[in-house]
């Protein structure tokens, strides 16, 4: 009989069947199969921190062909991820299924190769209870903290809202910034530069050393600048060395992808899950540095074979994290001869990525000369002006990794006390900037150094917080919105201790003592629990939280001309009466009057009032749509029967919703328009493949038509009022475009 072998994905299922030929029946049970149900109350007995789980929904069928395999199968063998959550994940799947008296083993491997796994199969195990059970702490902590949290928030702020164990450290860290921010006062500086001629008619720009603060010495210096003869004061030249960077890590990995691929950290684990799966690379979820000897030697022989043998420079890296992923290699290709992998173009954009900075870490150091050029007037009564620059002498890891370089700044060649021509000089005023925002690769960066959260974590972090709209992306930068802002502050003014980078770090520490065996699960939850929920009692003698400060004394009530006061809605902050509820006055955050609700008019088909209003993300229409009648009436035998009276809640009525464009200002709206945006959703037919219906409509992020799921923006000339069916088809057909930035091409 075959052996059963059980991994997560079918993508790696597939690929695994392919090496093992028909000797094993490869099988995916598609990620957990288990989980906490989503009820606080039975989901955990705190006698004990015991999980109660549940089969995950649509899990039952999954469960039931593993069991049918496992019959007809004289061995199973479990083949999940080589980490916690795999460790978790088989643990649950040997818990789940009756496999009567088979051997359940375990099996781990870094990469999806025929060697890797074959090797892996000859010293199976049993599942690592201190893993598996590290990973159910981290569970169970995760949810006793978001609910507790979240209880209080719904009561003391705002129904709905949430908080968690590591997503609110990671939200402090934003809004802290976002203080920054506003709390900083800009300078003003003058920035001075100049472009001179060197005797070879070369062009050198030069830069004031000094920036001064105040407009009368920046035109001093001017004058005496324009005035006078100008030379070459020294030039410095030193050779450096620039050494190659250790092979990815996730961290590093995310962080790289997001400055040279636009990825999101999320984006990046979806590409680097797939190429994994595919065999191309290792497990993508480490905090190690480390490759193998067999690693090293292989790349080796790719530097050899593409660079020459001349540039191999073998180096071992130490891993920084204290605790890194168990026995994990470093991010790499699991075979570094092949130069390009991948079945999509943003595959292939972060293969080569991994590859280039695997291959470089093992390669020579670049050698570069640095330049740099000091010049001023021949009286030297102004500061001097600089240049500097560099070029690469030699180039050794840069030819794997070229993009890590850098720019080279070529400078032209000049001795001490030759001169220049003063051909250009300016000064521009400039003020001092805050510190910017955190990008998503920034704040990976920042976590991971505070060392809040672990690798697999960093991308679901920022996830939940654009999810709950704590954060916004204005670009790159993530930016806090109100509601994050207001959820970060009451937690910090109220469980401070609980979301700050030590307490945060130290719990991360101690689920990886239970991973060693070193501490035990009840203990470490009993020690953190019972001080928590009993500070999680005492909040609940606070007051609501429902106003946020003062607001500036210039902005009065419109209504009684009283104080007012911040308070946080449903659309964010918000400046409300401060006798409320006796005045319910209201202003915008900048004390401009709060929109009306103004009924336009009576649309010509339904007879219902149109209105106009404002909401989270802007203007809109609205109107009652007209009740749908019984089409069929009751039967003789259901008239006749005695109807049972119950109270009945009177009907919600539908509501049709439609954005007014940024384009068209709110107070102008017409009626005809107004009809006109409420003609949207607009149903277009029925797909000729699957007869399900194509709508065409404008959301949150612009216009687009859906298909089961299927969305697709619609760009000018195309129009969503007006497009027809076989347009719709045709968009449908085009091959999804990525999301991201493209890469720059070298000319």
């Amino acid at each position: 009989m075959p052996k059963l072998l059980i991994v997560e994905s079918p993508a790696k299922a597939k690929t695994i069947g392919k090496y093992l030929g028909s000797g094993y029946t490869v099988v995916a049970s598609i990620g957990h199969v288990r989980d906490l149900p989503k009820s606080n109350k039975k989901a955990i007995d705190l006698d004990g921190f015991v999980p109660h789980y549940e089969v995950s929904a649509g899990k039952e069928k999954v469960l039931s062909e593993i069991e049918r395999l496992a019959k007809s199968s004289d061995e199973v063998l479990l083949a999940t991820d080589p980490d916690r959550e795999g460790e978790a994940i088989a643990w649950h799947i040997a818990e789940a299924v009756d496999f009567g008296k088979k051997k359940v083993r375990r099996v781990v491997f870094n990469e999806i190769t025929k060697d890797a796994i074959i090797e892996a199969l000859k010293s199976p195990r049993d599942i690592d209870e201190n893993l598996r059970r590290a990973q159910e702490a981290r569970r169970v902590l995760d949810r006793l903290v978001g609910y507790d949290l979240s209880g209080v928030i719904w009561k003391k702020v705002r129904y709905g809202l949430s908080a968690g164990r590591v997503q609110s450290p990671a939200l402090r860290i934003l809004v802290e910034r976002e203080r920054e921010i506003k709390a900083f006062k800009p300078e003003g500086y003058f920035s001075i530069t100049a472009t001179t001629e060197t005797v070879k008619k070369e062009r050198l720009p030069l830069a004031c050393s000094i920036e001064p603060k105040e407009e009368k010495e920046s035109e001093r210096i001017l004058s005496i600048a324009k005035k006078e003869d100008w030379q070459v004061v020294s030039v410095e030249e030193s050779e450096a060395k620039r050494s190659p960077k250790a092979p990815f890590t996730t961290s590093t990995l995310q962080q790289a992808a997001s400055t040279r691929l636009g990825f999101s950290p999320s984006r990046t684990m979806r590409i680097a899950q797939k190429l994994y799966e595919a065999g191309h690379i290792t497990y993508m979820r480490t905090d190690s540095t480390a490759l193998s000897k067999q690693a090293v030697a292989q790349i080796a022989l790719a530097i050899e074979k593409i660079y020459g043998k001349d540039e191999i420079e073998l180096r071992t890296y130490a891993t920084k994290s204290k605790n890194a992923q168990e026995a994990h290699e470093a991010v790499r290709p699991t075979d570094a001869l092949k130069e390009k992998a991948g079945s999509t173009p943003e595959e292939e954009g972060l293969y080569s990525l991994i590859w280039g900075r695997a291959v470089a870490s093992q390669m020579k150091d670049a050698r570069v000369m640095r330049t740099k050029i000091l010049a001023n007037v021949t009286s030297r009564t102004i500061p001097d002006f600089q240049a500097n620059g560099s070029r690469t002498i030699y180039r050794g890891w840069f030819d794997a990794d070229p993009e890590a370089r850098g720019e080279d700044v070529e400078l032209p060649k000049v001795k001490e006390g030759e001169a220049l021509k003063l051909i250009d000089i300016a000064s521009l005023q400039k003020f001092t900037e805050p510190p910017s925002r955190y990008s998503e690769a920034g704040l990976v960066k920042e976590l991971e150094a505070r060392g809040i959260g672990r690798p697999s974590t960093y991308a679901s972090i920022i996830k939940t917080l654009e999810d709950r709209e704590y954060v916004t992306k204005e670009g790159r930068s993530l930016k806090p919105t109100d509601t994050g802002e207001v959820v970060s502050t009451f937690l910090e003014e109220n469980f401070n201790q609980y979301i700050s980078d030590t307490f945060t770090a130290e719990m991360e520490d101690k689920l990886d003592l239970i991973a060693e065996g070193k501490v035990e699960y009840e203990k470490t939850l009993s020690d953190f629990y019972k001080p928590f929920s009993k500070e999680v009692k005492a909040k609940d003698k606070l007051d609501k939280a429902t106003t946020l400060g003062e607001a500036d004394a210039r902005h009065v009530c419109p209504k009684c001309g009283s104080s007012m006061v911040i308070k946080l809605g449903r659309s964010g902050k918000f400046l409300s009466c401060s006798r409320y509820p006796d005045c319910d006055g209201a202003l915008l955050i900048d004390g401009t009057e709060m929109p009306k609700d103004k009924v336009i008019g009576v649309h010509p088909d339904t007879g219902s009032d149109i209105t106009l209003k404002t909401g989270k993300y802007g203007p809109y229409v609205e109107m009652v749509m007209p009740e749908e009648k019984a089409e069929t009436p009751p039967t003789e035998d259901q008239a006749r029967k005695p109807k049972k009276k119950k109270a009945k809640k009177p009907a919600k009525p539908k509501l049709r919703r439609a954005s007014v464009p940024k384009e068209v200002k709110p107070e102008e709206v017409t009626l005809a328009q107004a009809v006109h945006y409420l003609s949207l959703p607009r149903q277009l037919g029925s797909h000729p493949d699957t007869g399900k219906v194509i709508t065409a409509n404008i959301g949150r992020f612009g216009p687009y038509i859906v298909h089961d799921g299927d969305f697709r923006s619609v760009k000018a000339p195309d129009d969503v009022y007006n497009i027809e069916l076989p347009r719709a088809l045709e968009i449908l057909k085009q091959e999804k475009k990525k999301r991201g930035f493209a890469r720059k091409k070298k000319e």
